[in-house]
């Protein structure tokens, strides 16, 4: 197997949480080089997880040779400057979730990683999971007949005001930290964008959306629905995570579940002859699946899960949700 040499722009908390682990335990992965805005964090990140060498700035981590593939999770206002760089310097990225403020710097990052023969994908690790790819599988195959409704949620607590998720200079708001689950959930089980958006929301006075709701109506007249918001209760790290998908024959709704979580993940199927089942899914680390997928793809034996049409698909559906919303 070949293992890819990955370097990680930036000691994010989602890469001290979430993603540090997935590479961890990722087969095909090789922790090579981890950059931050200062050396002295870069070397602790460097001594804690393992990577062979730091850089105190992202621009030296991009010149160096032996870098394959970059992890960027910085934050979102930094996405589409790093990754255009990171593409130009002939790296593969896994770039964090939303790729991009708009759908227009999403085509163009893609456009560039044409250009530089490298690949380029949305990190969204819950997308990897086998729970979710059951599912799909069982709308795709008709197990529920034609789809009626789909709706999804994801709401969590509500944030220190310093935190960069309730600044709008840094693109907060719970749509673009929350809603693009919830809307890329809808995607893959629909497989096409919305021909009508109606959207609202409530606003902060920083002008960021705390709470959000989406009705999505699609050309052969089914429906869908979105809620997304930062309100339960502050700093408990909580959320609320659940999806319905209703059709001509039947519904697939979440029990035990969580976009990005490990473990025994359930739902239960219901069909109208009279089926009732609680299905259950192990599911392991999504972010090991998601690098170890990546990996795969640059070693040139598989094509990216989470492809570019899917995430401009979405990226043009979340600009309308906040043009509906008046963010």
């Amino acid at each position: 197997m070949r293992k890819i040499k990955w370097g990680v722009m930036g000691t994010a908390y989602i890469f001290e949480r979430d993603t540090a682990r997935g590479m961890s335990l990722a087969k095909n992965c090789e922790l090579t080089a981890i950059a931050g805005r200062s050396m002295e964090k870069a070397e602790a990140f460097r001594k804690k997880y393992g990577f062979e060498r730091a850089y105190g700035s992202y621009e030296e981590l991009l010149e160096d040779p032996e870098v394959e593939a970059v992890y960027i999770p910085l934050p979102n206002t930094f996405h589409y400057e790093w990754t255009i760089r990171a593409l130009q310097h002939g790296k593969h990225v896994l770039c964090e979730k939303p790729l991009a403020p708009s759908a227009k710097q999403a085509r163009e990052m893609f456009r560039t990683a044409k250009e530089n023969h490298v690949l380029l994908m949305e990190a969204f690790a819950y997308q990897h999971s086998p729970y979710i790819k059951e599912i799909r599988k069982l709308v795709r195959e008709g197990e529920i007949g034609e789809l009626r409704y789909v709706e999804a949620a994801l709401i969590t607590s509500d944030y220190d005001h310093s935190n960069i998720r309730m600044r709008k200079e840094t693109l907060g708001g719970c749509t673009y930290d929350l809603g693009v689950y919830a809307l890329s959930l809808v995607q893959r089980m629909t497989g096409v964008s919305p021909a009508k958006i109606n959207a609202s929301a409530s606003l902060s006075e920083e002008g960021i959306d705390t709470y959000t709701s989406a009705i999505l109506e699609y050309e052969n007249g089914s429906k869908a629905h979105i809620d997304c918001g930062m309100v339960l209760e502050t700093e408990r790290n909580s959320s609320l995570d659940r999806f319905q998908i209703h059709g001509s024959k039947g519904s697939i709704a979440s029990v035990d579940f969580g976009f990005n979580a490990p473990g025994t993940l359930s739902y239960r199927l219901r069909t109208f002859d009279g089926k009732d089942e609680l299905r259950s899914v192990e599911v392991p680390n999504n972010y090991c699946l998601e690098v170890e997928q990546m990996g795969r793809c640059i070693a040139g034996t598989e094509k990216p899960h989470v492809t570019e049409e899917f995430s401009i698909a979405l990226a043009e559906t979340v600009d309308r949700v906040l043009e509906g919303i008046g963010y």
